[in-house]
This record gives C-alpha cells, structure tokens and sequence, in this order.
C-alpha cells in the first residue's frame, strides 16, 4: 500500500505540514518586539529563546546554527529576523543561510531603526507582506518517505514503557520500512541503555555510529560531574519517580523503546538538520521539552510524535506535536490535551499493534494539516536552545 500525506513543497524539495512565517529574535533582548509583531500579524509564530548575547563563542554559534535550522524547516514558508543590533549571533549567515533553501527573508534591526515602537512598525508591515505572500501556496500530494517525525516523551510514569512508548516504537519502524525519516533525542534518557542502541548502529557497537552513541551519554555525564554532581535528583524527575519510576536506568528502557527496533543511520549535534540519508537518527539533546522539541524541530522534522504518562500538554510554535498518552487515567483527565489514547492498552482494550496503526494514521493527518489539540488551544509557546557555557 503506497501511503501519501499532503504538505507544501518548497522551492529546495523539502515538504512542509504547515506554511508559517517565523519571526525569530536574534538575541532575547529583541523579543519583545518579535512578539509584538506575532500579535500583531495572522499566519506568524515566533521562536523566543533566551540567548544571543554574553555567551562563549562556542554557544554564540550553536545559537545562529540553530536559528538557521529553524527557520530553514520545511514547515517554514518565509522568515522575519528582528535585532537588536549588537547582539553575538551572527545575522547576516542567518539570512544568507536560509535564504539558500529559497524562502524570502526580511530583517530588522531596532537600533538602526530608532527604537521599540518604530521597529515593532516596520517588522508588522513586513511580516503582513510575507503571511500574504506565502498565503496562497497549496498542498500538494506527497510520498510518506518525504515525511521526518520526531519522538519525544516527557510527563513519565510505567504505563509510558508499557504503552505510549511501544506505540511511538511501532510508528517509528513502520516510517523506516517505509523510506521515511525518525529521529529521537534524550541523551540523557540513554543512560544505562547506552549499550542497546551502539549494538543497533548501523557498523555495529565498534563502528564510528556505535561509538558516537557513547560519546554523547559520555559528555552528557561528564557535564554534569563538572559541577559536582551526577544525574540523580534531576533524572529521574520527581514526576517520573512519583509515577512509578525508580532510577535512570529505568527510565532509560522505557524511553529507547519509542525508537523502535531499525538500525541507527548516524548521531546529530543538536543544531543540526537531518541529511537526504533516510532512516532512523539521533540527536543529541536533553531531556526538558523546551531544549529537546527545539532541537527537533531543528532537524527539519514536520512533526512529533510525544509519549505521556503523567501528562505533558506543550507543543511547540511551527511543529505540530501529537500527544499520546500511556495512561488511561491520565487520558480521561486531560483529554483535551492528549491526542491518543494508548492507555487502552493497559486496560486490555487494544494490542500495541492497532494502537500503532490509529497513531500511524493521526499522523499522516497532522501532516496533511489536521490541527494537534495543543495547537487548537494555542499551547505552543515552549522552545529554549541548549547551550553547553555559562553567561559570562
């Protein structure tokens, strides 16, 4: 059976689920005018961060990188920058560099233009422009295998391992089978498992994949052993603990169970988009859903997939974030928060298999632009970019 989804297809290949003008601070002095604008203009959502300035070189460029990457997704029609105008990122590469995906760019700098009220002016006249240029695009029909999701739980108690995770699981190799693209994060949701997923990286535990898998469990720890302590009290949350969860490695099982069972292509660094290469990818990124659906929806992905327990209702400004949830319970008290009800698994309702294919067939329709509950209630806000220095 040949599956199809339909997206907007952009001038560089790359298939959107949703047509977006993204207005992207380049430093977080600059925000509030971004979102002043986003008030101000339909069809625009912005990515309020807290960086851009007084950071080590190293996190001023993972910032730009990541900026660059998000507003190059393919779920991105066009782009607004606003500056302020002394900021440490790096502007003008952020719009030569996503200029080249074929997206038109504007930029403001509120210094340059004389302050707050006159930038938040012209940023809303050009922001109007692009929403109306971008306006009259039209979905087109689209092969599966232009699809890349991403995976994600968060709010974790037993019935994620059990349920909500086995379902995502299901989905994520169904998307491989089917030349698709899946990518998932949580390095520090590796810990203890670390050694489960080098042995499925395509060369085997030794190659340079299996290796790289190791690397990132090992620098995740070792930051945190930089300032005296070590993973416990912040992983598991006391949330997860409460729900059942009782240490790490844990956590851990119940979390690599969302990745499926196919072979790992390759490890992202956070910025970073996936390439052409179709498959099963990591990315490295934390935990805490602010950092971790940045960094997804950096990799270019038009939508994910999020196991819950306890409950985790956020999405995020341009990707479209599906909800499934592993507690019945839970499901019934937030229903209108949660997308899925895989909890009919526990209850012994559904087999993991028909619980894969109805989250299997949701998704094809978020990809089409069927709206995710947090969307229709505009719980999109959450973003952060992770950053490795202090602010000096």
């Amino acid at each position: 059976m040949g599956y199809t989804f339909q997206g907007y297809v952009r001038e560089n290949g790359k298939v959107g689920s949703r047509n977006l003008v993204a207005v992207i601070p380049s430093v977080i002095c600059a925000t509030d005018v971004a979102q002043a604008i986003v008030r101000q203009v339909s069809g625009t959502i912005g990515f309020f961060h807290h960086q851009g300035c007084c950071q080590l070189p190293l996190d001023l460029k993972r910032v730009t990188d990541t900026l660059i990457s998000l507003g190059s997704s393919p779920n991105v029609g066009a782009a607004l920058i606003v500056s302020l105008g002394c900021e440490g990122t790096d502007t003008k590469r952020m719009v030569e560099e996503i200029s080249k995906t074929g997206k038109r760019v504007e930029i403001i700098a509120i210094q340059e233009l004389g302050g707050m009220s006159r930038a938040i002016q012209k940023g809303t006249d050009l922001a109007q422009k692009l929403a109306i240029s971008i306006s009259g695009l039209q979905r087109e029909t689209v092969d599966i295998s232009n699809a890349v999701m991403g995976i994600k739980c968060g709010g974790s108690d037993t019935t994620s391992g059990m349920a909500s995770n086995c379902v995502i699981g299901y989905v994520a190799d169904k998307l491989v089978d089917l030349n698709a693209t899946v990518v998932f994060g949580e390095t520090t949701e590796f810990i203890g498992g670390e050694h489960i997923l080098a042995e499925r990286a395509v060369g085997g535990k030794d190659g340079p994949v299996g290796r790289k898998i190791y690397e990132i469990v090992n620098r995740m720890e070792a930051r945190a052993k930089a300032v005296g302590e070590d993973m416990r009290g912040g992983q598991p949350t006391p949330g997860n603990i409460k729900g059942g969860l009782s240490s790490i490695e844990e956590k851990s099982l119940g979390a690599i169970v969302k990745s499926g069972s196919r072979p790992i292509q390759g490890v992202l660094e956070y910025p970073e988009m996936v390439t052409d290469q179709k498959g099963l990818w990591i990315k490295d990124a934390p935990g805490r859903e602010p950092e971790i659906l940045t960094g997804m929806a950096a990799t270019g992905a038009q939508a994910l997939c999020f196991s819950t327990g306890r409950g985790a209702p956020q999405g995020f400004p341009s990707m479209p974030v599906i909800k499934i949830c592993g507690n019945p319970y839970t499901y019934e008290r937030m229903q209108y928060d949660m997308d899925l009800n895989a909890g009919r698994i526990i209850k012994g309702e559904i087999s993991i298999e028909q619980a894969g294919e109805e989250a299997f067939e949701l998704l094809l329709q978020v990809l089409s632009g069927r709206m995710t509950k947090n969307e229709a209630v505009h719980y999109v806000s959450t973003m952060d970019i992770h950053c490795l220095g202090p602010v000096i």
